[in-house]
């Protein structure tokens, strides 16, 4: 799983399917065919619970997105049977994310919100970090934007607690980097670029650089910042860059963003440099 995890840092979706749901299988099958304690059974039940998640994801990457609902669903019930309430609200709030990104924004609040209660309050701080964060994206996808910001406190203060108890394995990406990532995105599409252009800058001045797809997502919300920003030959240059750096990927959410980026800029074609880079790219839009 973790190996999966790992993987799934520097590679895409599309790259990684086939061996995630072949591991899920195998798990499945294990706990289904095999003679084992109860204590065995609710170990195999919550890897089944991860195995799920993270190949939820990976699949939702891949664009495949019912495969990526039916992967969660299976880990929330694994999860649940396992008796294990913040891998629930892992789980639980992944879906959620998924579905605010797909167009069924009301059930992903609605489920990121389920996700934060199922934790609780004496979940690790990590990942009460992280289930608030998601609820701040779930918000903003919703255009509930004083929620959104409220919640993006609330995550800041999660991280910064000292007590509870240790962070689970899974957990070990969330930083305080990537709250702010998150910020910085909540308040792009809020349409705040001047909070937004400064974080991202400074985000992705030190971010990982093997991270491909994460370099190109957050220069993606850079680009349509310094667009909102009215600093379109910048927002161009990121543009390209987002552009050029997705088409060597095989992820659904790389490619979204760099159409996403390519229509703010339609703004600006009496604009060479995004002129140039809509004539170049322009293709990659629906008719």
């Amino acid at each position: 799983m973790h190996g999966l995890r790992l993987a799934d840092d520097v590679l895409s979706g599309g790259d990684l399917i086939a061996p995630a749901f072949r591991e899920l299988r195998a798990a499945v099958r294990l706990y289904r065919e095999s003679e084992h304690s109860e204590n065995t059974g609710r170990g195999l039940l919550a890897q089944i619970g991860e195995l799920g998640q993270i190949a939820g994801w990976i699949a939702s990457d891949a664009g495949r997105g019912t495969e990526a609902e039916r992967a969660y669903r299976l880990g929330i019930s694994a999860a649940r049977q396992a008796e294990d309430g913040v891998l629930v609200a892992q789980l639980a709030g992944s879906l959620g994310y998924h579905l605010s990104d797909n167009g069924r924004e009301r059930e992903g609040l609605e489920l990121t919100q389920a996700a934060v209660a199922e934790a609780g309050p004496d979940a690790p701080a990590v990942t009460r970090a992280l289930f608030l964060d998601r609820l701040a994206w779930a918000h903003t996808r919703a255009k509930e934007a004083q929620p959104a910001l409220r919640a993006l406190g609330k995550a800041h203060a999660a991280m910064g607690a000292t007590d509870g108890p240790p962070a689970p394995s899974w957990a070990y990406w969330v930083s305080h980097e990537e709250l702010e990532i998150m910020d910085a995105r909540v308040f792009t599409e809020l349409r705040r670029p001047l909070r937004a252009v400064p974080l991202l800058q400074d985000v992705l001045g030190r971010y990982d650089a093997t991270h491909t797809r994460e370099v190109a997502l957050y220069r993606s919300w850079l680009a349509v910042a310094l667009a909102d920003a009215n600093e379109p030959e910048q927002a161009a240059e990121e543009a390209r860059q987002v552009i050029d750096t997705s088409g060597d990927l095989s992820s659904e959410r790389t490619a979204t963003r760099a159409r996403a980026v390519l229509h703010r800029l339609k703004e600006y074609e009496d604009v060479p440099e995004a002129r140039e880079v809509l004539t170049d790219y322009g293709h990659l839009l629906p008719a």
